[in-house]
């Protein structure tokens, strides 16, 4: 009996990422007691799904894992046609799918489809990659970022593209053709800016200049630097800071929670949230190379470059570097849907770290 629970609940967990998820989560409870006390419960809710889907992840075999790639990344394709087609229309953009009984967002499901689909395309033709292999794997990328653009969801259509090069990258792409396409996105962008909708032009050039539109479309940025800034070294304490008591940071509980916690607690504060993702990252990568199959690699390695990926436009949208693109700060940020997508990353990372060591045993 004893051996059957251990099997079953204790042994797919792996310690380390066990530890830092919860510290992650404990932030998240803290700082949404402050920003937004009346959505704690529900945040409660999130998390409990989310690692009842965490669990039930970690303990599938990456080769069940790899079974399901295909046919969940043909479904997510078939989903985002049915946006583009049928998809409910709010605030200007096209990204839900109405299903009677559920609405959901087939674009979140892509960040999990897209690394594994090119993982499982990998391991399929390992042993004999050429350039038709990664031409293919950039058309598999390509066609569902081009209809998560066409929504359009800027920040969604970052992460899935991310999720997916970062497969490709971690598949050999030589690194002269790396370069050779930075240079060439460099020498379309002038290009690229008349194909942006307005808004998203609007982002860009309120980045470059937040004071030239104070109280509209620079108002989001111009408040979150001064929270962070009057934040300090030791922050102003838990529920103090008042740029977010007062309601000056606008999405203080999702984008810009941030921005909540940097005020609060500091640059200390900052410093050991970092220092956990920095971890986060870290445990993830040894997983990935002590992996046991390249499907296992490549998969390891991209979800866990997504968690680099979120932490750091996040970051860098509510600090005033990069346009706000609508990515939320991972684990710590409001969001049911975004939440269960990154601990089900988490259980991948769990599920190829534990199959790990029973193949070395």
């Amino acid at each position: 009996m004893i051996r059957t629970l251990w099997l079953k609940f204790v042994a797919p967990i792996d310690g380390p990422l066990a530890a830092i998820l919860g510290l992650l989560l404990l932030t998240a409870l803290g700082t949404m007691a402050s920003a937004s006390p009346a959505r704690l419960t529900t945040l409660l809710t999130h998390m409990a799904i989310a690692l009842v889907a965490l669990h039930v992840i970690a303990q599938q075999p990456p080769q069940r894992l790899m079974r399901f790639a295909l046919p969940l990344y043909l479904f997510g394709l078939l989903l985002l046609v049915g946006v583009a087609l049928f998809g409910d229309i709010s605030k200007g953009a096209r990204r839900w799918l109405d299903l009677g009984f559920i609405r959901i967002q087939p674009s979140e499901l892509m960040k999990i489809a897209m690394p594994m689909m090119l993982a499982w395309y990998f391991q399929r033709h390992e042993g004999m990659l050429r350039w038709r292999e990664y031409a293919v794997a950039t058309l598999i990328l390509l066609v569902p970022v081009g209809l998560i653009v066409r929504q359009p969801d800027l920040g969604t259509s970052i992460l899935v593209f991310a999720s997916g090069f970062f497969v490709i990258f971690f598949a050999g792409l030589p690194w002269k053709v790396m370069f050779g396409l930075a240079a060439a996105a460099g020498a379309a962008a002038p290009f690229a800016w008349h194909l942006l909708h307005d808004y998203q032009r609007q982002r860009i050039l309120t980045l470059l200049d937040p004071e030239k539109d104070p109280l509209g479309k620079g108002f989001h940025i111009i408040q979150s630097t001064i929270a962070i800034g009057s934040g300090g070294i030791l922050g102003k304490g838990w529920g103090q800071g008042t740029q977010a008591q007062l309601e000056f940071i606008p999405e203080r509980h999702t984008d810009f929670i941030f921005a909540v916690f940097s005020e609060e607690l500091g640059l200390l504060g900052n410093f050991a949230l970092l220092v956990l993702y920095a971890l986060l990252i870290g445990r993830g990568l040894i997983i990935a190379a002590q992996a046991a199959t390249l499907f296992s690699r490549l998969l390891a390695g991209a979800v866990t470059l997504i968690f680099f990926t979120y932490a750091f436009v996040n970051m860098g949208m509510v600090s005033g570097i990069l346009p706000v693109v609508g990515v939320p700060l991972p684990f710590v940020s409001y969001g049911g849907t975004a939440l269960v997508t990154l601990c089900l990353g988490i259980g991948i990372l769990m599920s190829i770290s534990k199959n790990r060591m029973l193949v070395q045993k």
